[in-house]
């Protein structure tokens, strides 16, 4: 693979930043090093930019971002949206009606902002996995009255739906009451404990052919970093699919190769090796033995 024509697309919790959520000293020098031979190093994330953790945002050598689960390109440096998927609006309802039937708490972006309800915001600690995600449900949103009435009155389409539950074994039942009133939306989770809900062609594997397109890159010279569900798309889109081997089964069985874990520097490992040393791919999918999965991602 040729740095100066490469992409690296990166998952970020439970793949670059380690079980802390922190970025290492080793993968921030990996990926430094890949572009200034040329590489795009493009954070992919179910996040929105501005809930992207400061020391990814702020990195010198990150323009783009692939956000909200591919449901939007933003380019950082000129503050713009390149691409995006949005859920319409009358969809979008329809759907937080039916999110009303189940034990779930709903909330969605908009406009590159998280929003919920006061309710919700006052039930968080109940369906918030942990202190990350409370964080994120308590100080990444906009708190409203009533979501419904607040997305009529904006107009605005809706970029991701999200829904908290206490239970993971709801997911295939809310996933098909879903799917009733909105067909097209594609339904995942990058935690068991969150579900999420996008637009057709909103997932990161979309996503990363649309950024190659735009960049004049050819999606066979990216190489997509991930451990989640929400992450497949891309790993088979990708010239090069990695999994950390702290990935859920089934990104582990899709992956070229497989790197270590997300708290042993498996982005750096990953991008030495196809970028900074050389290896091709064949070799790479030959040697991939999957390990097995230690915890799941973050959205």
């Amino acid at each position: 693979m040729q740095p100066e024509k490469a992409i690296v697309a990166l998952d970020l919790d439970g793949t670059l930043l380690d079980s802390d959520k922190n970025l290492s000293e080793r993968n921030r020098a990996a990926l430094a090093a890949a572009a200034a031979r040329g590489a795009h190093d493009v954070p992919t994330t179910g996040r929105f930019f501005g809930a992207m953790p400061r020391q990814v945002r702020e990195l010198p050598f990150v323009r783009y971002a692939i956000t909200i689960n591919g449901a939007q390109i933003w380019d950082a440096a000129n503050g713009r949206s390149v691409a995006q998927a949005l859920v319409p609006l009358e969809e979008a309802l329809a759907v937080f009606d039916v999110l009303a039937r189940f034990d779930v708490l709903p909330e969605c972006y908009v406009d590159n902002w998280g929003l919920n309800s006061e309710a919700s915001a006052a039930a968080a600690a109940e369906y918030a996995p942990d202190a990350h995600y409370l964080d994120m449900i308590l100080n990444l949103r906009r708190h409203v009255p009533d979501v419904a009435a607040h997305l009529r009155a904006t107009g605005l389409g809706v970029q991701k739906i999200l829904a908290f539950a206490k239970d993971p074994a709801l997911f295939p039942e809310v996933a098909a009451a879903v799917k009733s009133v909105a067909p097209d939306l594609v339904a995942t989770t990058s935690h068991p404990r969150l579900f999420e809900f996008n637009a057709p062609g909103a997932h990161k594997g979309e996503a990363l052919r649309k950024f190659c397109a735009a960049v004049g890159r050819d999606v066979e010279n990216a190489i997509a970093l991930g451990d989640g569900m929400n992450d497949l798309s891309m790993i088979r889109a990708a010239g090069v699919g990695v999994a950390m081997a702290n990935s859920a089964p089934e990104v582990l069985a899709a992956a070229d190769w497989v790197a270590p874990s997300n708290d042993d520097d498996g982005v750096a490992a990953a991008v030495e090796r196809f970028l900074l040393g050389g290896q091709g791919r064949e070799e790479e999918r030959s040697s991939a033995q999957p390990s097995p999965p230690s915890s799941p991602s973050e959205p």
